[in-house]
C-alpha cells in the first residue's frame, strides 16, 4: 500500500508546492475534504479557504486559496487554483480593510454598487482571516 500521494498546487502566478504528502485537507464544494494516498478519484470545485498539505516527514505546509479545481487521482492530488499564497504570506492588515471595504459597499447597496462583486470580495476576505485564525490556533497547540 502507497504510503504517500504526489501533490501540485499551481496557480495563475506560479506552481506553489510539488512533493509528496500522507495528506491534503481543504475545502470543496460540498464541504471539508481529507485527501490520503488511495482516494477515490475526485473532480471538485474548491471554496476559497485554507489548504494544508501534510508532507511524508510531518511538517505542514499551509495555503490560501481563493477557489479553483481539485483533482485525485489515485498517485496524484493536482490543485488547480484561481489565485494561491502560502498562508505565512498572507496580509491580515490588508484582509480586514478588504472585508470591512465590501461589507460598506453591502450596506450601501447604492447603484454604482456591484453586490456579486462586493459579496465575492467579501467572502475571499473572510476566508483570508480564517486561514490566519487557523495557523494561530495551530501554533498554540
Amino acid at each position: 500500500m502507497t504510503s504517500s500521494i504526489r501533490v501540485d498546487i499551481v496557480s495563475a502566478e506560479a506552481e506553489l508546492f510539488h512533493g509528496d504528502a500522507t495528506m491534503v485537507i481543504t475545502t470543496g464544494e460540498m464541504g471539508e475534504l481529507g485527501i490520503t494516498p488511495q482516494h477515490a478519484p475526485l473532480v471538485t470545485r474548491m471554496k476559497p479557504g485554507h489548504l494544508e498539505v501534510v508532507q511524508s516527514d510531518g511538517q505542514r505546509q499551509q495555503f490560501y486559496v481563493s477557489g479553483g479545481i481539485l483533482e485525485v487521482q489515485p498517485q496524484v492530488v493536482t490543485i488547480l487554483a484561481d489565485t494561491a499564497t502560502r498562508a505565512s504570506d498572507l496580509d491580515e492588515v490588508a484582509a480586514q480593510k478588504a472585508k470591512k471595504e465590501a461589507e460598506e459597499a453591502l450596506a450601501k447597496r447604492c447603484a454604482d454598487v456591484d453586490v456579486s462583486q462586493a459579496q465575492a470580495k467579501l467572502v475571499r476576505a473572510l476566508a483570508q482571516l480564517q486561514t490566519l485564525e487557523r495557523i494561530r490556533r495551530n501554533l498554540k497547540h
